[in-house]
C-alpha cells in the first residue's frame, strides 16, 4: 500500500509477473512510455465478482508465458 504505479509496474516487469488491478487511469499509461510488461489486467468496474474469479483462472490455465506481453486484457473478457 502506498507504492505508487511506476514502481509497481517496474517490480512486475523486473520479476516477470502478470498484474491484475482494478486501476483504470494511470497502469495502462505504463505501456505508452516504452515499458515492458508480462501483462495487465484491469478489472471493469461493476463486473460481477464470480465472473471476474472465474476468467482470472481461465487466463491463468491457458496462457503460454509471453501470451499477455505489453498487452491490456479487460476481465471480466465477456
Amino acid at each position: 500500500m502506498g507504492t505508487l504505479d511506476p514502481e509497481i509496474l517496474l517490480w512486475c516487469e523486473a520479476h516477470g509477473f502478470i498484474l491484475v488491478t482494478n486501476n483504470r487511469r494511470s497502469m495502462p499509461r505504463h505501456l505508452a512510455a516504452g515499458r515492458r510488461i508480462p501483462g495487465i489486467l484491469v478489472l471493469r468496474k461493476n463486473a460481477a465478482m464470480g465472473q471476474m474469479i472465474e476468467d482470472l483462472i481461465l487466463i491463468a490455465e491457458v496462457a503460454g508465458d509471453y501470451y499477455y506481453q505489453d498487452v491490456i486484457i479487460y476481465v471480466p473478457l465477456r
